[in-house]
């Protein structure tokens, strides 16, 4: 499908939280692969097919292939580097399957991710391998996907090497930042300040993503500054303390849930973004298809 800015001139609903979604189906981690697991073992593939559809039921427009955690690191520390190419493929052709069967026109998205730690701007000491991470998950992604989203972002230069390995594939895409109070994202750097530097690249859109209504709130004057389009994909953890790095359990159950954040306050809060502007709504870890569901309610 062929997509241009013009696409976000009118609201569009994104999917919600596909990794937490697959725990609470069921899906049983194997350390902190977490989402990946569902991949990895065949007996989950249907699990995370029906996810996508029920996402796509429940009203999204655009849906994000399952490769948050597929990226080499987490496979390295958990001794499944030979799978990388299997698990993102596996992943691409999982949610193509889900838009097969739906039957709708839905716009699939590369979801790719951090390539060192998430919530985190260290990059490490090699940079040309963060560029070549990026850029292999992209490659095998690139034929089935619409469009890249690049997905929780959190300094300015990760956005750019993000953006320089995906370059060779002419493919639009959409910028994902991670920020907290204020603004700040992990590296320091404010959220406005980072957007209007990203501009010079052409994004289709920017996201906050995987960010809090709280976080979102506290810059909300910022928005009326942005000349792209701009959204949120807005999680339900209780916190995300800085420097956190994933362990083997559950996410939910080191960073909690916000109980707060149902089905009627998600579409409250929703309607908010709406009013200041935001073209793409949609959610992250803890946001449901059911939370979705609710954003038909806003059109």
């Amino acid at each position: 499908m062929q997509i241009n800015h013009d696409f976000f001139q009118k609201f569009r609903i994104l999917d919600g939280g596909v990794g937490q979604e697959l725990l609470a189906r069921g899906v049983k981690p194997v350390s902190n692969l977490w989402s990946t697991t569902a991949l990895l073992k065949k007996e989950y593939h249907n699990i995370l097919l029906d996810c996508h559809l029920d996402f796509i039921n429940a009203g999204a427009e655009i849906i994000l292939t399952n490769t948050f955690g597929s990226r080499r690191r987490r496979l390295e520390e958990n001794n499944l580097l030979s799978e990388f190419n299997n698990l993102n493929l596996t992943a691409l052709k999982i949610a193509e399957q889900a838009v097969k069967k739906s039957g709708k026109k839905i716009i699939i998205a590369g979801s790719l991710p951090p390539q060192n730690f998430t919530y985190v701007s260290d990059l490490g000491d090699d940079k040309k391998l963060i560029e070549k991470n990026f850029h292999d998950q992209a490659k095998i992604l690139n034929n089935g996907v619409d469009l890249f989203y690049l997905d929780v972002m959190s300094s300015l230069e990760e956005c750019e090497i993000a953006i320089q390995s995906i370059k060779e594939f002419n493919k639009p895409f959409i910028i994902g930042i991670y920020f907290k109070k204020n603004g700040l994202l992990p590296s320091g750097e404010k959220f406005i300040d980072v957007v209007k530097k990203l501009n010079r690249y052409n994004p289709l859109a920017i996201t906050g993503s995987c960010v809090s209504y709280e976080d979102i709130i506290s810059i909300k004057n910022d928005f009326k500054n942005l000349s792209l389009p701009f959204g949120f994909k807005v999680n339900a953890f209780k916190d995300i303390p800085e420097g956190w790095k994933p362990d083997g359990s559950n996410p939910v159950i080191t960073l909690g849930k916000n109980e707060d954040l149902n089905l009627e306050k998600f579409k409250t809060i929703s309607k908010e973004f709406l009013n200041f502007g935001a073209k793409l709504l949609g959610g992250c870890c803890e946001i449901s298809p059911s939370h979705i569901s609710k954003l038909q309610d806003l059109r």
